[in-house]
Formats: C-alpha cells, structure tokens, sequence
C-alpha cells in the first residue's frame, strides 16, 4: 500500500543520494534502481491512521496517500541521520545494491542472447575453427576439445574423418566458476563449444541435440594440461551438466614416454612414471636391448606428436585410453568444483593440504 510506496521512495533516494555524495555513484549508469537495493531486505513498517481507507477485493491494501508522504519523511530523517553516522556501513549497502545491480544487467544480457535466433544458444551457424566429421549420426560421433594450434592440427591430420571431428581451442578457457554470466557467454573459447555440441545451456539445454556422444577433453599429460580439463570440466558442470550425468563426456590419456627397443619399430608409448620403470625392467630381463641414442623420449605435450603418433595413442578407437567422467554426488561434485574454482583462497588451501598426501601425479 501506500505505507510501503513510501519506504521504497525514501530508501532508494537516500542510496542514491549518498552514493553520489561519497564518489560511489560517478555516473549516472552507477546509480542503482529500487529492486537492487531492496535485494534481500526485510523491513518492518508499522503506523497508525484513525480512518484508514483499503483498496482491492480483498481489502488488504492501504490507501491513504497521506501515509505516502509521512512514512517517507520519517525515512528520510531517521535513516538519512544513520547513514551519516555510520559511512562505513552505509558504503558496504551500497556496494551491495550496486552488486545486485549488476548480477541483474548480466543476467538479462545473457537471456537477451540465449533468446536471439542468431546467437551462439539459437542454433546458429558452428564455429569456423571446427573441422567436423562426416557422419551425422551422434551414437557414432566424437569431438575431441584440444588445447593448442599445433596439436589441433596433427589431430585434424590423424583422425578418423568419418567419426571424428576437431575443436581447438587456445590455451585455458575462463574459469566460470568466477565470472559473471555475460563475461562466461562474451568468452569466445566458450562461445565455440556451445555452438560445437549444439545442446544450449542451463534451462535452454536439450540433450536431443548433441552432435557427438562422445565429447573428448584432450590436453597435454602435465599439471598445465590437468588444469585446462579442469576449467573445462567446470564449464561443463556449471552450464551443461546432464552430459556429465549421462557420461556423455572423456579425457583422453596421452602418453608420458615412448620407449624405443633395438628391435626395428619396436617401441611402446608409457602413461606413467611407474609403468615405465616396470616396463624397462621387464624388458631388459626379458633380454631386450636399448638403443644408445634417445631410447626414452619425455612427450612434453601433445604438439611434439605428429598424425600418426596422435592417432595411435591417444584418438584409435581401438588402442586409445580414455577416462569417462561420471557424476555419483552432484552435491559433492558441487562442493568441490566451489572450493577448487571459487574465490575462497583459505578453503582451497586447506582442501589442498588435506589432500596432498594423494597427489601421485606432481610435475615440477
């Protein structure tokens, strides 16, 4: 009623005014609307009329307009007053509303975009650095997400054309687990992917049309590769969360080493420390010679590999090793993708010393 008109004038000009007053408020697009400020506000306004006069069906509204202007005097003093007396609080409110304010700006960018026939949620034309496959047939296609040019093209050279299609990307996407929404859309990296699988996003996501069922993170098998998967991992929860539900999603596991024998074209490529202690072991107990020249060769990223060695180690359907990211717990999982990629710094140093102990994998 008009009680509550009242409060809402007077509050959203004192922010305003004071934020103006304190350089918080520069430009005329920092000032913040009444919503923003009202955010997760509980206010109680009690007062007394002799005649009070309802409006509406049901009588519930108040209708005096005299109480418009009382309420938002007494607001204006009372409040006014705190606010000059308490600058370091009033600054934090208006911090906040301004916050509010642009969460709500994004948000509505973001709809604006997922709701346009020609933006990147609309089904529109795929991104011009995918080398897609042949087939149209999603049960039988894969896109394998590879960091780097170079590595993007031996696997566009190496692959299964028919089956297999190719989208690099240039080294480590946004963590959107930090950015607002309109930064998370406005990425270009990102933008190529939603448009590659074809799905949309969140509440415009539709599992019916995934280009491939197989969606491949394929990047180097060191600490800077482990963190692009993550990112990408952090993507796909946060926006597309049924392909991880529906185990729609891999990484692949290049390997580590290759290990040349004397025996002509005798090698074996190695996807760990250990195994390849083992296998050094084995095989010269079993009588098998090294050469002298580079008998172990450290793969330092998947660019060193040419077509061939790129297809037979980490793309053949039929020799490769992949892991498929499934989901038990998404409250865990939640958990977790928050502490890893959130903002928290403490709780994330504290997860990494619980957890130090079961590092096996520390590339220095």
């Amino acid at each position: 009623g008009t009680h509550e008109e009242g409060f809402r004038a007077a509050l959203t000009s004192l922010v305003n005014n004071w934020g103006s007053e304190w350089g918080l408020m520069k430009k005329q697009e920092d000032r913040v609307s009444g919503d923003d400020i009202r955010e997760g506000l509980t206010a109680i306004i009690s007062i007394k009329l002799g005649e009070p006069q309802f409006e509406g069906q049901t009588k519930t509204k108040l209708g005096n307009t005299e109480a418009k202007g009382f309420v938002q005097r007494v607001v204006n003093d009372q409040l006014g007053a705190w606010l000059e007396q308490n600058p370091a609080e009033g600054r934090d409110i208006i911090r906040k509303a301004q916050a509010a304010a642009q969460a709500r700006m994004a948000a509505r960018k973001a709809r604006d975009l997922a709701r346009s026939r020609k933006g990147l949620l609309g089904g529109g034309g795929l991104p011009g650095k995918l080398s897609d496959c042949q087939s149209t047939n999603p049960a039988e296609c894969e896109v394998f997400i590879v960091e780097g040019d170079s590595a993007g093209g031996s696997a566009r050279q190496g692959r299964d054309p028919r089956i297999q299609a190719i989208l690099p990307i240039r080294g480590k996407i946004l963590n959107v687990e930090k950015a607002r929404i309109d930064k998370v859309l406005g990425n270009q990296e990102v933008q190529s992917i939603i448009s590659a699988l074809g799905t949309g996003i969140q509440d415009e996501f539709d599992l019916d049309k995934l280009r491939y069922h197989k969606v491949v993170l394929m990047a180097d098998a060191d600490v800077d590769g482990h963190h692009i998967n993550t990112l990408l991992l952090t993507l796909l929860f946060r926006f597309m969360k049924p392909l991880i539900e529906g185990g729609y999603v891999y990484m692949a596991q290049p390997p580590l080493y290759r290990l040349r024998w004397n025996k002509p074209h005798d090698h074996e490529f190695v996807y760990s420390d250990a195994e390849r202690d083992a296998l050094l072991r084995d095989g010269q107990a079993a009588g098998k010679k090294l050469p002298k020249e580079n008998p172990v060769q450290r793969y330092k990223g998947l660019g060193e590999m040419n077509a061939k060695e790129l297809w037979e180690t980490t793309m053949d359907p039929e020799q490769r090793l992949m892991l498929q990211v499934t989901l038990d717990d998404a409250a865990h999982a939640d958990e977790i993708f928050s502490i890893l990629m959130g903002e928290d710094v403490e709780q994330r140093r504290s997860f990494i010393q619980r957890n130090a102990k079961d590092v096996r994998f520390l590339d220095i």
